[in-house]
């Protein structure tokens, strides 16, 4: 591997750092003081920042095809991800954020025409927002072939009835893709498809925003209730029966970008940490002179650098031979940077002591958003299952 960045990579991370610096850390408290306050509508100064944003054309960056987006491969984006993560409003500055990524992935990837038209061009253009609706209570969330809500197709439309919850960011979205079973008697990685459903649409009940650790701000992770929800067979995303592969096809670049934005979740820990031990005075010496103290800073230093060269890989190999090829490398990013960002993050929140449980510093936010990726796009004990059954097979 050539670690070296292309010069159009080069310039949009300088471009990226500096924007953030100007714009997104200046905004961070006065945001998410309206977030913590369960507002559900977006601050009048984050629209400014993401129109900067477009206006400076650092927009859409994670979109590979440059009919779409800037063109860059997951290798190219990566550190510019990174970068986006060290702050929660990162991502969302440049419509980079989640789960719009996703469903503007598989929209360009498997959407018809007409899709595209109506629901990936506003997406594109920042002006809709966007859910994806598959987690259910009542069934395993870490094996989608459970999945019990139906599409039951009746002429030229689906009727949907079930149980969804976790739909995040339901709260102001257009629409939300839905991964419902319309063939319940298929093989079990062909009974569900993926369907887009107009937010309005009646028989869409949002129910609550379910509370993560206290929180219900923002576009919420949802609870969602379908009943005799109908929607045009036009609303099929792909074919009917490809949810599951439509699935895996939009995990591949997301585990990379979750990845790489923890990467940058750390590294602002880290400096945090080390602001803070170079100023704080107690029993008779600063923090910066105490030994587990430079542990925590050593060990946090070579854990991040470890998962960032892990993820550099994955995503060349992405590049190099295709999602299917780089599966494992995939797999294991997902199970070492969710793990790597809670103990930097642990460590930080130790060192600051009662002030790093407060929200007066993102310490704890950072602490609270990141502990689901350890859950989000496949729990560990799955993905660590996976990883030794191909290791397995190797010698079998």
């Amino acid at each position: 591997m050539d670690f070296s960045l292309s010069p159009k990579t080069e310039d949009l991370r300088k471009r990226v750092a500096a924007f953030m610096d100007q714009y997104v850390y200046p905004a961070e408290k006065e945001v998410m003081t309206q977030e913590r306050a369960d507002s559900h509508e977006e601050h009048p100064v984050m629209k400014e920042i993401r129109k900067k944003a477009k206006a400076e054309k650092l927009w859409n960056l994670f979109l590979p095809d440059e009919k779409y987006g800037a063109g860059l491969k997951n290798y190219e984006y990566a550190p510019l991800c990174e970068i986006m993560g060290r702050s929660p409003l990162g991502a969302r500055a440049f419509n980079c954020m989640a789960p719009d990524t996703g469903n503007m992935e598989i929209l360009a990837e498997f959407g018809t025409q007409e899709q595209k038209d109506k629901w990936l061009k506003p997406c594109l253009e920042g002006t809709m927002r966007t859910c994806f609706s598959m987690t259910e209570p009542d069934t395993a969330g870490s094996d989608p072939t459970q999945l019990k809500t139906r599409a039951v197709r009746e002429g030229d439309y689906y009727v949907i009835n079930g149980h969804k919850w976790f739909t995040s960011n339901a709260i102001g979205s257009s629409f939300a893709i839905a991964m419902v079973v319309t063939d319940p008697d298929a093989e079990p990685h062909r009974r569900a498809s993926q369907i887009i459903v107009p937010t309005d649409t009646p028989g869409f009940n949002l129910v609550r925003p379910v509370p993560v650790m206290g929180h219900v701000g923002g576009g919420g992770h949802c609870e969602i209730i379908y009943k005799d929800c109908r929607v045009p067979v036009t609303n099929v995303l792909g074919s009917e029966g490809a949810g599951f592969a439509i699935s895996q096809a939009r995990l591949g670049p997301g585990r990379i970008h979750h990845c790489m934005r923890t990467i940058g979740i750390a590294e602002r820990a880290i400096e945090l940490m080390c602001q803070r031990a170079n100023v704080r005075w107690t029993h008779g010496s600063l923090l910066a002179d105490k030994a587990n103290i430079q542990e925590w800073i050593a060990d946090s230093r070579i854990e991040v650098d470890a998962c960032r060269l892990m993820v550099m890989n994955a995503a060349w190999q992405m590049d190099t031979y295709g999602k299917k090829e780089a599966r494992q490398q995939i797999s294991m990013i997902k199970v070492q940077c969710a793990n790597m960002v809670m103990r930097v993050l642990d460590r930080a929140i130790q060192l600051y002591g009662a002030a790093g449980v407060s929200d007066d510093f993102p310490i704890a936010r950072m602490w609270r958003e990141s502990r689901a990726l350890r859950i989000a796009d496949g729990p560990d004990e799955v993905h660590r299952q996976t990883i030794a059954r191909r290791e397995l097979r190797k010698w079998r």
